[in-house]
């Protein structure tokens, strides 16, 4: 029993802390043997680029997104593609206004995946890059991004996402320290090899690259870039291209938009079998599986039998160190409780926010798991509602 408890703290202690610290040595000894990754540098001639954005119903903010996108600086051809898939607002009409906007509207609602489709087909632009609706870019995003592309062995990069705050700590608060670490794992991520997926927010890839997801896809943008890195391209991380957006409204529309993550995450899992073959691509099969898969499928199973281990051991022979083990988890977990009373109470404590955000997620797995076996869970994305 003791072992089986050992094995499961092992493998949560390395999904959340032990993968970054082994990924910040191996980029140490990568540095020391071959240097640091050059950045490169902005050529006179820059590849074309096309902007897409696909938009269902945001009238409430479809205007700041294009007065956004016109204000990127870019050397470089550049058209920007708004796909309106089956909006039922004043979100197509706004857009019309801008003659600098290639509107392209379908009355019927197809789903992101489709929208994306239609931007692809509709351009013959060397890099696609694709952002959400409720996001705003740096200026110089397209810039940042596109200049990767000099490398041939580069066929995607990834944008940063920041969660912006309004300074008030309510549970949100644990979404932005989330998004903190994740940027750090992904910057390192990027300089050992690959990034493993991009987020939507903000990405883009080689069009040539680019090839259609099944209609069923869930997380189309991490699909459709992992297939660029199964074919042995690498995935570029640039903090300094960032999309920005508030963060969700409250926990049940993060928790909602977790678990739509978390059933799209099985089922990337089930479909990348190459990212899953070691002896296919053994830099990219580690950092998937220590990133993506152990999170999406195996920690917040053993959170649960790593506590229930702990608390049989010391029912049937108690020992200090268990009994601290114990103790530790059961206070963890309370603070997480706390948390989740504050939240409902409307009272702001932000200590008690990162143990409930923690919990939030894992618990947000197994939700998404049980959605995605049940077939409960559609292709067209509901937005969570921001602040």
């Amino acid at each position: 029993m003791a072992t089986l408890l050992w094995i499961c703290l092992g493998i949560i202690g390395y999904t959340f802390i032990g993968y970054g610290l082994i990924l910040y040595c191996l980029v140490l000894i990568r540095r020391a043997i071959f240097g640091p990754r050059p950045l490169p540098v902005i050529a006179n001639h820059m590849p074309s680029v096309a902007v897409v954005v696909a938009a269902f119903n945001e009238e409430n903010c479809i205007s700041a997104k294009i007065e956004n996108t016109l204000s990127l600086h870019y050397p470089g051809r550049v058209e920007y593609l708004f796909v309106s898939d089956g909006s039922t607002d004043s979100t197509p009409n706004i857009i019309s206004k801008y003659s600098d906007i290639r509107l392209l509207h379908e009355p019927e609602r197809r789903g992101k995946i489709a929208a994306m489709e239609r931007a692809a087909a509709a351009t013959d632009a060397e890099i696609l890059v694709f952002t959400d609706a409720n996001t705003i870019l740096n200026r110089d995003a397209l810039l940042n991004i596109c200049r990767h592309y000099r490398d041939a062995s580069v066929g995607a990069v990834s944008g940063e996402k920041k969660v912006s705050t309004d300074g008030v700590a309510d549970a949100t608060a644990g979404e932005g320290f989330y998004w903190k670490y994740e940027s750090k794992l992904k910057q390192w991520d990027s300089e050992l090899y690959t990034v493993v997926g991009a987020a939507g927010e903000l990405f883009s890839v080689r069009r040539c690259l680019y090839s259609p997801v099944p209609p069923d896809t869930i997380l189309d943008d991490f699909i459709i870039s992992m297939r660029i890195a199964e074919q042995g391209y690498r995935i570029i991380y640039e903090p300094a291209a960032y999309a920005t957006e508030t963060a969700s409204e409250n926990i049940r529309e993060e928790l909602k938009r977790k678990i739509r993550i978390a059933a799209g995450g099985i089922q990337s899992v089930m479909r990348l079998s190459a990212a899953l073959n070691p002896f296919h691509n053994f830099l990219l099969s580690f950092q998937y599986v220590s990133h993506r898969v152990l999170r999406w499928l195996v920690t917040p199973f053993l959170l649960v039998l790593a506590f229930l281990v702990n608390l049989l051991i010391i029912v049937q022979t108690p020992s200090f160190s268990f009994m601290l083990l114990f103790f530790c988890q059961v206070a963890f977990y309370s603070l997480s409780i706390l948390g989740l009373l504050l939240d409902r109470l409307h009272l702001r404590v932000r200590a008690f926010y990162i143990p409930y955000y923690f919990c939030m997620m894992n618990y947000a797995v197994v939700a998404g798991i049980r959605r995605y076996m049940l077939r409960q869970q559609t292709t067209l994305w509901e937005k969570a509602k921001r602040k």
